[in-house]
């Protein structure tokens, strides 16, 4: 008999390994000019868009035609970030005017860095990947969108802040 397994980008700890060095990587084999954070947390974002991409074809792949950008939001936040973090986003609001706030209260990436504030400034290269990953998804569901993230206590990540790109 054939086992049918659930579609998983990869096991837990495999994939935080693999993100932590790919973030040493590119901080550190940085060139001379490219020691800019700004430059860093850009390539890490691109990366992430790149992986988005692809992975919401492949979830997608079977899945109906969504009726909305709200339905789309929904799925993101259920299948697409449990696919990627082996759990749902924990709350989901909106505006209703293009506007998403997702927030997900022990997010995996900055569990490895201590709780409490004392590392604040290492959490923006620990996001920029997921933010890319979700724009990447974004895009190719045809919502082009700025996605941002906060962190004011480690290991929460609230919130991550979608804003649709209008384009006239």
């Amino acid at each position: 008999p054939s086992l049918h397994l659930p579609r998983r980008m990869a096991d837990e700890a495999p994939f935080q390994i693999l993100h932590n060095e790919v973030i040493q990587y590119i901080y550190t084999s940085a060139e001379n000019g490219e020691t800019e954070n700004g430059r860093n947390i850009t390539k890490l974002e691109n990366m992430g868009f790149r992986v988005g991409q692809g992975l919401i074809e492949r979830l997608t792949k079977d899945t109906a035609r969504f009726k909305d950008e709200l339905d789309i939001m929904k799925f993101i936040c259920k299948d697409f970030w449990t696919c990627v973090f082996k759990k749902q986003i924990d709350n989901l609001r909106t505006n209703h005017q293009g506007i998403y706030v997702l927030q997900d209260n022990k997010f995996r990436l900055l569990g490895q860095l201590s709780a409490g504030k004392q590392y604040l400034d290492q959490a923006p290269k620990y996001l920029a990947f997921t933010c890319g990953l979700v724009r990447g998804a974004l895009s190719n569901l045809g919502v082009k969108s700025i996605v941002t993230a906060e962190v004011s206590i480690m290991p929460a990540c609230k919130p991550l802040v979608i804003h649709r790109q209008v384009t006239y």
